[in-house]
């Protein structure tokens, strides 16, 4: 990325990013005249203005603008009578709650002298590296707000954050503060899609209109959580689909408690607030003190909810995903729990090994089970000591097993819970959350560690460090199973115990980061209970996230479908697990089950010590078959043809390679009726001017009526026809470019 500074007329500066060997480039800049801020990236414009009040007010958050496109200046709107002042209806960038603000606000302070107003205005500027960072002071009190905005040159997607900093002698309490507040212009037809879920039911995509009265999505558990997802998009009821019309969308990077609250405003305007959550919480900033707020991402699509998407996805892949914008392939991944659960020893797990290198596997993963004394969820959690009567040789024995048969190693930790019946709480037990002479609550027979801690952090640290420098192990799956109870930290002074909920996740993202830097081979996977804890902040130092324990195959083509308008195929793991399967005791086939996984990265968690010869034979097609496809799966763009929220009984999806050279198609049938004839799937996001060869992924013939080439101006005008008959059928169709 190279940066230069341009000067325009009028007393305009600007500063354009651009890449030498890509056309897409950004600018960041600033009209003196008419005192409004300009960010261009992909084929977004966002701006906003200081207005003749002082305030920062938002003027254009959509498509494109032409060069020299009047947006300013601008000027508070004048209050609606006197029950809805100025300072109330202007749509603010970043309200503070003081002046007379009824409207939703990013900022609440409470001052040593009792004082709870806060009003904002402009102070300066500058441009910091690709940043846009603006100064604001309150008007009376030493608080300073620093307003930090990117925008990314190929996606257009904006990325916002607060510091606020205590510059006065006394200390002030931070009582709410967000990331960024969002305006969208008035209008009467928006309509709102976000994901709501529960623990083996997560990622349901919901809609509702935009109403007077707000929406608001959170989680007060501690952690992400599967109850709500800190994404939202918002259409225009009949004039956005799935492939066209204006979509504006956003995500939280924060992994733990959020809000994002969604409102109409008096004036019909639309606010989108959101950062930490203001439930429980208070942060006392002392003198010289800043609180950083996580970013909030927001982007905007006219091509609809999967042009939204495949932006993010896109974004997610080349800026917050390690790797520098070239995140790694996942690798086909065997886990041990289904077929071991607890009972892990080092010749069981041997056995597993060789089977799931039979079929082509690429890393072995040994779940719960092989720490301390853990043989149920009972006991043992905090103690990572390899358990000698289980492996008395450690685990060298088995990692050389697993890496003599070509395949990475990966072990299951659960590093941030504790056991009441473990070594480590016994010698430790005020480093669980807790409050004194209050009852604790266990969950899962475990209690929460106080990773707010300094003592605590460095502990686990320390034992992580050592158990992966100790042993050749690649991967972590990082697993996370309950939320917060008892919300305490009693080394901290009462008015300093809830800054818990903002130290805790930093310690961890701190851990994550750290173990990254000394072991740069390493990889880690987020898993809380299942998509308890995926967001955009956790992705950042994770490759590959769980989004749900519900591995029925045909329950999580909805359930992937939702995951895909928020986050990317590329850190989606789905597994092949076994039939009938544990949730729900259906019945399916094994082909099936190997292509509802291969939409994301391929898991396989069966007990592979059932296994007939034939299973194997097809598992060893199936992964094959994958191999040839999963980067355009994993890195292509997705497009959503058929929903499985539309009925249920039909979905499909097609990945498009980024050189539009290779696509793949997934069709399902949940059930056929009255032998009803299905019209064929039409395809988007080939190159209509290549011609593409039409082959089934497994092998197998093409479809009997559709031709073995075409042009994907014909694939995408004529569709192809999947003819599927009975009840759980699946297909897969690959298309090559010549």
């Amino acid at each position: 990325m190279h940066s230069f500074l341009l000067r325009a007329a009028g007393g305009a500066a600007f500063i354009a990013l651009c890449s030498l060997s890509d056309p897409a480039w950004a600018s960041v800049g600033f009209d003196a005249q008419t005192r409004v801020f300009r960010l261009d990236g992909g084929q977004v414009t966002y701006a906003f203005g200081i207005n003749d009040a002082g305030q920062l007010q938002a003027v254009h958050w959509g498509g494109r603008l032409a060069a020299g496109d009047p947006l300013g200046p601008v000027k508070a709107l004048p209050g609606h009578a006197s029950f809805d002042l100025s300072a109330s209806v202007t749509p603010q960038e970043f309200p503070a709650q003081g002046g007379g603000i009824y409207s939703e606000v990013a900022l609440k302070v409470a001052y040593a002298d009792g004082n709870r107003d806060t009003v904002l205005r402009y102070v300066s500027h500058r441009i910091d590296g690709d940043a846009l960072v603006i100064r604001m002071q309150d008007i009376a009190a030493p608080l300073q707000v620093s307003l930090r905005y990117t925008i990314d040159a190929d996606t257009g997607v904006v990325g916002r954050s607060a510091s606020i900093e205590n510059q006065g002698s006394a200390p002030v309490r931070i009582d709410q503060a967000a990331s960024a507040s969002y305006t969208l212009a008035p209008e009467s037809d928006y309509r709102l899609h976000h994901l709501t879920g529960r623990w083996a039911g997560e990622w349901t995509l919901q809609q509702r209109p935009v109403t007077e009265g707000a929406t608001v999505l959170e989680s007060r558990r501690g952690s992400t959580g599967q109850q709500n997802t800190p994404w939202f998009a918002i259409g225009r009821d009949g004039v956005s689909t799935e492939e066209s019309g204006p979509v504006w969308f956003g995500a939280l990077a924060w992994s733990g408690s959020w809000r994002i609250s969604i409102d109409k405003d008096q004036l019909g305007a639309v606010r989108v607030v959101g950062g930490y959550n203001p439930y429980d919480f208070a942060y006392r900033l002392a003198p010289g003190e800043t609180l950083d707020t996580p970013v909030f991402y927001a982007g905007y699509s006219e091509r609809g909810m999967g042009g939204a998407s495949r932006l993010m996805h896109r974004f997610q892949r080349e800026r917050i995903l390690p790797g520098n914008g070239k995140p790694r392939l996942r690798p086909v991944l065997y886990n041990s729990w289904e077929a071991t659960e607890f009972a892990v020893d080092e010749a069981g797990q041997m056995a597993l090994a060789e089977k799931a290198a039979r079929i082509g596997v690429e890393r072995f993963v040994m779940d719960d089970g092989w720490f301390g004394a853990r043989n149920s969820d009972k006991a043992g959690l905090g103690d990572w000591t390899v358990n000698p009567s289980k492996f008395p040789n450690g685990l060298k024995p088995l990692i050389d097993k697993v890496h003599g048969l070509g395949m990475e190693f990966g072990l299951w930790v659960e590093p941030e819970m504790v056991n009441p019946d473990s070594d480590l709480y016994r010698a430790h037990p005020d480093w669980a959350i807790q409050f004194p002479g209050r009852p604790l609550t266990p969950a899962r027979n475990q209690l929460v560690l106080n990773l707010a801690r300094r003592d605590v952090r460095d502990h686990l640290f320390k034992v992580l460090d050592e158990l992966v420098t100790r042993n050749d192990i690649q991967f972590l799956k990082w697993d996370y199973n309950r939320n917060w109870s008892e919300p305490g930290w009693s080394q901290m002074a009462p008015e300093d115990q809830p800054k818990l909920y903002v130290e805790y996740v930093r310690n961890l993202y701190w851990i994550l980061a750290e173990l990254r830097r000394k072991h740069p081979r390493l990889e880690i996977e987020s898993c809380s209970g299942g998509g308890g804890r995926v967001d955009m902040g956790i992705m950042a130092f994770t490759d590959q996230v769980w989004p749900s324990d519900n591995t029925d195959p045909y329950d999580r083509l909805s359930m992937q479908d939702g995951f895909s308008h928020a986050y990317a195929p590329a850190v989606m793991m789905a597994w092949v697990t076994d039939s009938p399967n544990w949730v729900n005791k259906r019945e399916t086939s094994l082909d099936y089950r190997f292509l509802s996984s291969m939409q994301g990265g391929l898991g396989i968690g069966a007990n592979l010590n059932h296994w007939k010869d034939g299973d194997f034979a097809t598992a060893k097609r199936m992964v094959e078959a994958y191999k040839g496809i999963r980067r355009t799966v994993q890195q292509g763009d997705l497009y959503r043809l058929l929903s499985p929220w539309d009925g249920g009984r039909r979905s499909a999806t097609l990945s498009v390679s980024p050189d539009q050279r290779q696509a793949v198609l997934f069709a399902f049938l949940h059930s056929s009726t009255k032998a009803l004839p299905e019209p064929a799937i039409r395809l988007h996001g080939l190159d209509p001017g290549k011609r593409y060869r039409i082959a089934r992924v497994g092998g197998g013939e093409r479809p009997e009526s559709a031709p073995a080439e075409a042009s994907g101006a014909y694939w995408m005008a004529h569709g192809v026809p999947v003819s599927l008959r009975g009840d759980f059928q699946a297909v897969a169709y690959v298309f090559e470019a010549k």
